[in-house]
């Protein structure tokens, strides 16, 4: 056996799947076997493998075992020459076995070998390529001196960046994501140590390869995508923790005891610097538009009334007292700021009506107190309603700047109509577009392109024309049809149009799912048939909003629904915890399955969609489909509507 390919798979079965289909490409020319060790997923991973790929090697464990243990188990049962610890959210060149291999028999020396590596944009990721984390090594990556001197051999060690991406090199560590390994290298220094759960046994591994006397190899003339890069790997809290503390581990083990001291140092200052950073990051990212709104408002405000009441209302003289300035004002702005976030004015992608709907509520609000205040607090009408023209003028203007700048957040909702090209033989381009309308919601275009130059009236040209016609029909996404398109094809053309600020995506043959990267801020994400409304912040915001508004009221006619209810003292039990986001008025319905494990999480439901239907001992079939159906078309009139029917079941 020249080849085993392991793939330890942990809840991402679409990209599992796609990952296996470019296998199984790769391995016509090649002896070849693959595993496939499963850590007790629950989305239906395990199923998936055995109905597509029979002919997978298949562990299934009990309990999540971690990275290190589950790669073991497969490496000890192995025959091949050579491994290829690979993760699932991965695609490989059809010819990547083939090269990999051939370099490794003309290289004895090589006791393993990483490749190069992009992310769903096409985009180099340059863990591809890795020094050792001495002390001072991650010392200068910590502290951002790497980032700064990418170039320099001294600051720029950790990602090697002052080597070619292009060229072969020997390097000190390989990622775990693509790690090629000599079995007799492997019997010399031993398998992954299993006392890294996540993150750190590549870096590890690849030291005693080292050590053992072999060498590690660079290899990038083939490539692999890698969805999950650093890109999205940073902006999570967790990774900086697990992976520094994998860090810390690995210095304990092969470093000696007073570098080993200062290493744990340096990674415990850069855990604590990169939470304050991360946590920082986000708070930024959700103030800084409202605040720039507040402060703008404001602006136009203390100029409106200004003018108002010296040329209208004290044309003889005087002002409006302090308490206008100090609280009225600053009071309105919040309103009219709270108004436009519950309507959905922060939402992105930008939508003009959703401010203006948010500040004329907010208006609203404003005038009908006002109404009810003492004459005396009774300041201007007039500048109530000038002020929120000034809001709708000032809140526009700002987002129309910064789409003029060209941030993407900022495209007022241009987004959510897309235009799309379908690259594929004509049958299998047909099946992704149809199933891209069952996904997307109306898409402003869809053209199919061929592989090659063909007649077909049905195709808009060919992939040799791809650049021209992303350019003429002002394409936002290219979907890559894995049937009919080498991967190699798809990185190249990836790599190409990565000056367009296009998206792209591959389907699988035969699956319901495109994977791809669907942000400038993200190396890789997943569509899939289940990806649904109740999944995004706006409808999760808008449930949690009513889940209180509900319970406010319930509270207040308590004397009145207990007696309404069944079991009255649950039913003041799940106020409470629904108040506290502990549960859901309404959630799923429960089935005898894990159905619901790959439906958007929510808190469990005090209700659920079957109590709307007059009807007891529904199949576990048609709950699920109740559930399906709930989770992809989430309305709030949906829960009310469950809430009315099935209301004397709220002490459940």
């Amino acid at each position: 056996m020249k080849l085993s390919i392991v793939v330890v798979n942990y809840n991402v079965k679409y990209f599992l799947e796609q990952c296996l289909h470019s296998v199984f490409k790769a391995s016509e020319q090649l002896e070849t076997e693959v595993f496939v060790v499963d850590n007790r997923s629950v989305d239906g991973s395990v199923q998936m493998v055995r109905e597509k790929f029979p002919q997978v090697k298949l562990i299934e464990n009990q309990q999540n075992v971690g990275f290190s243990k589950a790669n073991n188990q497969s490496i000890r049962q192995a025959k091949g020459e050579y491994i290829l610890l690979l993760n699932p959210d991965t695609v490989v060149e059809d010819d990547t076995f083939v090269k990999i291999t051939d370099f490794m028999d003309a290289h004895p020396d090589a006791g393993g070998l990483g490749v190069k590596m992009v992310d769903g944009k096409g985009k180099f990721l340059p863990e591809s390529k890795r020094g050792l984390p001495t002390p001072a090594v991650a010392f200068y990556k910590i502290f951002g001196l790497a980032a700064l001197f990418p170039r320099s051999k001294t600051f720029g060690q950790y990602h090697l960046t002052y080597l070619s991406n292009d060229e072969v090199h020997q390097v000190d560590v390989l990622s775990g994501a693509f790690m090629l390994l000599r079995r007799t290298a492997l019997d010399k220094v031993g398998l992954l140590d299993e006392a890294y759960f996540m993150y750190g046994e590549d870096i590890d591994l690849s030291y005693r390869i080292t050590q053992g006397g072999f060498r590690n190899y660079y290899f990038p003339h083939t490539r692999i995508i890698h969805y999950k890069g650093e890109s999205t790997k940073k902006s999570s809290i967790n990774y900086v923790m697990v992976f520094y503390k994998a860090m810390i581990i690995f210095a304990r083990q092969h470093f000696s005891q007073k570098n080993a001291w200062l290493f744990s140092l340096l990674i415990n200052i850069a855990i604590y610097f990169r939470a304050f950073l991360s946590i920082l990051r986000r708070l930024l990212n959700n103030i800084m538009l409202p605040l720039l709104d507040a402060v703008i408002i404001n602006a136009g405000i203390y100029f409106i009334q200004s003018y108002w009441a010296h040329s209208v209302v004290f044309k003889d003289g005087g002002d409006y007292p302090p308490e206008f300035l100090l609280a009225a004002l600053p009071a309105y702005i919040v309103v009219w700021l709270v108004s436009v976030y519950l309507s959905g004015g922060y939402d992105k992608p930008i939508n003009f009506f959703r401010i203006f709907k948010g500040l004329f509520a907010g208006t609203v609000a404003i005038l009908v107190i006002y109404s009810l205040l003492d004459e005396t607090m009774r300041f201007s009408r007039a500048v109530i309603l000038l002020g929120a023209l000034w809001g709708y003028i000032a809140m526009t203007g700002i987002r129309l700047l910064f789409r003029m700048l060209g941030f993407q957040d900022f495209k007022a909702g241009l987004t959510q109509n897309k235009r799309y090209l379908v690259v594929g033989e004509h049958d299998e381009a047909e099946r992704v577009a149809k199933l891209l309308t069952t996904i997307e919601m109306q898409p402003a275009f869809i053209g199919l392109v061929s592989p090659q130059p063909s007649p077909d009236s049905a195709f808009t040209g060919s992939m040799n024309e791809i650049d021209d016609i992303a350019n003429i029909y002002k394409i936002n996404e290219i979907i890559f049809c894995a049937k009919s398109i080498p991967s190699r094809s798809i990185i190249d053309k990836m790599t190409e149009l990565q000056r367009l600020n296009i998206e792209f995506k591959i389907a699988p043959p035969e699956s319901l799912s495109l994977i791809g990267s669907n942000s400038i801020n993200t190396a890789g994400d997943l569509y899939t048939m289940e990806i649904n409304p109740i999944g995004t912040y706006p409808n999760r915001r808008n449930k949690r909003l009513l889940d209180v508004m509900i319970s406010l009221v319930m509270l207040s006619a308590l004397p009145v629904l207990v007696f309404m209810v069944k079991r009255p003292a649950h039913f003041i039990g799940n106020i409470i915890l629904v108040l506290f986001a502990r549960k859901t008025w309404v959630g799923y319905c429960p089935t005898t399955n894990d159905q619901n494990a790959r439906l958007p999480g929510i808190k469990r439901g005090v209700l659920n969609p079957a109590n709307a239907l007059a009807i007891d001992n529904l199949s576990n079939e048609t709950l699920e489909r109740l559930n399906l159906l709930y989770a992809r078309d989430y309305k709030v009139k949906t829960d009310l509507d469950i809430i009315t029917k099935g209301y004397r079941r709220l002490g459940n």
